[in-house]
């Protein structure tokens, strides 16, 4: 198997609660769509099996928590990638990493809150709209197809852009009202649009 792991500041009970209340997962799992909550209820509680602070999930991935400093180290260990699903996998796998980075960044900035999101995606890179695009914030996380930014602008969210397999983003708002919410997924439409 192979692993992702984060580091959130956070106790292991808090970090726990954040993966088997369905409520605060989706808080902060993917991202809004008609199939968010059926989504949530396929991956974190249909077919799991929590062993201390293990979750099996129903399809061979699993989730380890342990004690980090001050901290929980969140460990995901994924199945065995398949014969013929290597591009699948992949895909996955980067999914993965865009989760447990929203997870971390729930849990240690945005704890309880509510939040709304816009996901865009297609062919093309993503990550060169940071050339762009002038956003207030810091650095959150970057591997190798994907970078995590805060934006003060969005209530202190989260912009998520992911180069491969294919191109993505994902803003997390917290706090926004319907006008700058709507404001921004014009802005973030066009930017799509115009990589």
């Amino acid at each position: 198997m192979s692993g992702l792991e984060v580091t959130v500041a956070a106790p292991l009970d808090t970090v726990w609660k954040a993966l088997r209340d369905e409520e605060v997962v989706r808080r902060w799992h993917g991202w809004d769509y008609d199939g968010l909550d059926a989504e949530v209820e396929q991956i974190y509680f249909t077919d799991v099996v929590e062993d201390g602070h293990v979750l099996a999930l129903s399809g061979g991935d699993r989730f380890r928590l342990t004690p980090s400093g001050e901290g929980t180290a969140v460990v995901l260990d994924r199945a065995p990638r398949g014969d013929d699903a290597d591009a699948f996998h992949d895909l996955v796998t980067e999914g993965w990493t865009t989760f447990l980075q929203q997870l971390r960044f729930a849990v240690e900035r945005q704890p309880g809150a509510e939040r709304r999101t816009l996901y865009f995606s297609g062919d093309g890179p993503a990550t060169t709209l940071l050339e762009t695009v002038d956003l207030d914030g810091e650095p959150w996380f970057r591997s190798a197809n994907q970078v995590g930014v805060t934006v003060d602008a969005w209530g202190e969210g989260l912009l998520v852009l992911v180069d491969a397999p294919s191109a993505m983003a994902v803003l997390s708002t917290y706090g926004l009202d319907d006008e700058a919410f709507a404001e921004l997924e014009a802005r973030w439409t066009a930017l799509w649009a115009a990589r």
